[in-house]
């Protein structure tokens, strides 16, 4: 099952975070929530809900939820 570990306000930083936690180690699957009329909006971030734990540590320590 997949949990989702993040909600980027865009497909920009569902990227960014996506590539941190890739290059981490973690599988990440990306999921958008709703597309605006700019063709962007809300992406979730998921892991195997087995690694939300460490994925969200690494997201912590990056600070990227601030």
């Amino acid at each position: 099952m997949w949990t989702v570990v993040y909600l980027a306000p865009n497909c920009r930083e569902a990227e960014r975070v996506k590539n941190l936690l890739t290059a981490e180690g973690f599988v990440v699957q990306t999921k958008k929530i709703c597309v605006g009329n700019d063709g962007n909006g809300p992406v979730g971030i998921m892991v195997p809900e087995s690694e939300a734990g460490e994925a969200l540590e690494v997201i912590h320590g990056q600070k990227i939820m601030e």
